[in-house]
């Protein structure tokens, strides 16, 4: 049985690969998690590994990266109480050569002690399934059941939970309820909450912060990217090294800079700025524009309800964003109107795109809205 692959699972669509950068399973290197990985290390040199491990954090902070890492070291490193006197030295780090034949196997997916469980294709073969389905956590238990062929331990990447579905997720329980020797489960999990209870309390969970500026900058140079503005840009990504790499591809401190001149008129919006901002995402050589104009307007919106609700604007992402932000949310009631009328948008842009709207019209009635809000919210 190999990593979902050679076969055709292998060619899968990755939705969490990062256009012009590594995948996470071909990223030697981790920045900002010393302590996850520590906590790991340790339990491997005290013979202490859990047979489930949770990786929770926000979306692009390292977690699928830390997993490969994991899963790399664990198939790759004899087991400590293996050897007696002749036993090698215990592992210093996680660190497992790009040239070792376990690297190579796992970034080809070919590990035959690996199993990548992810969505698969919809019955219809057309696209990703919406899901992970139960037939694919039962090709997990197979996985198992089998005797790589060279003993070791057997991994299996879960990216994510998140996607387990109610009968997939009942599946997963009971391997986690009793797990097979030698084998260790990474869950990978944006949302914790969502997962069932029984399935978190039967995990060891590593819980990944956002980035700072330093890691995020060190992560980004990795891929091949340096930021002219690492704080800026760390502030404006989250902390997050995925987003933080779409922002760069996309020049997206100069496109939040001209979203932020273009709220600074408010409560009324200079209408040819509007449009030649809403025309920047239309047109289907601009789907990629689209989303980050998306993305940039939710976060606006969202620092302003952070604003008002701690009475004082976030670290900025762009000169002159504190003082705009704090004449546009003051209090927690502009807080509130913000946190709404975010929510609202968001769903409003979801709907618009699933029935093909015209992308520049969705953009322009967003801003007509938060127009409308802020001309609520002003001092009468």
């Amino acid at each position: 049985m190999t990593a979902r692959g050679p076969g055709p699972d292998a060619a899968l669509p990755e939705p969490d690969r990062v256009e012009g950068a590594p995948h996470p399973r071909e990223s030697l290197r981790l920045f900002g998690h010393a302590v996850a990985e520590a906590e790991v290390l340790e339990a491997f040199r005290q013979d202490r590994m859990h047979h489930g491990w949770l990786l929770t954090g926000p979306r692009g902070v390292g977690k699928a990266t830390l997993a490969w890492r994991i899963a790399r070291f664990l198939i790759a490193t004899p087991d400590p109480q293996a050897g007696g006197l002749f036993a090698p030295a215990p592992p210093a780090s996680l660190d497992i050569p790009a040239g070792d034949p376990v690297a190579r196997r796992i970034a080809a997916l070919t590990e035959a002690r690996l199993f990548l469980l992810r969505r698969g294709m919809n019955e219809r073969e057309t696209a990703l399934s919406d899901d992970i389905r139960v037939e694919e956590v039962r090709r997990l238990k197979a996985f198992f059941s089998l005797t790589a062929a060279d003993g070791g331990r057997r991994v299996a990447i879960v990216d994510s939970a998140d996607d387990l579905n109610v009968r997939s997720a009942n599946a997963m329980l009971k391997l986690l309820e009793e797990p097979p020797g030698d084998a260790t489960l990474l869950l990978i999990s944006h949302q914790p909450s969502r997962l069932l209870p029984t399935i978190r309390s039967r995990c060891r969970v590593l819980r990944l912060g956002p980035l700072g500026a330093d890691d995020l900058a060190a992560a980004l140079e990795a891929a091949g990217d340096r930021p002219a503005d690492a704080a800026a840009l760390a502030e404006l990504a989250g902390g997050s090294a995925g987003e933080a790499i779409r922002l760069v591809r996309g020049d997206g401190l100069a496109l939040y800079a001209a979203v932020l001149a273009l709220m600074a008129g408010l409560p009324r919006l200079d209408r040819v700025r509007a449009l030649a901002l809403a025309e920047r995402g239309a047109g289907r050589s601009a789907e990629t524009a689209f989303d980050l104009i998306l993305r940039l307007l939710d976060t606006f919106l969202a620092r302003l309800a952070r604003t008002g609700v701690t009475a004082a604007p976030p670290p900025e992402a762009a000169p002159g964003e504190a003082a705009l932000l704090a004449r546009l949310s003051p209090d927690r009631r502009a807080a509130q109107a913000w946190a709404d009328l975010a929510q609202t948008l968001s769903l409003r842009a979801r709907r618009g795109r699933a029935v093909n709207l015209d992308p520049a019209a969705l953009l322009m009635d967003m801003l007509f809205r938060i127009e409308e809000t802020a001309g609520k919210l002003a001092p009468r």
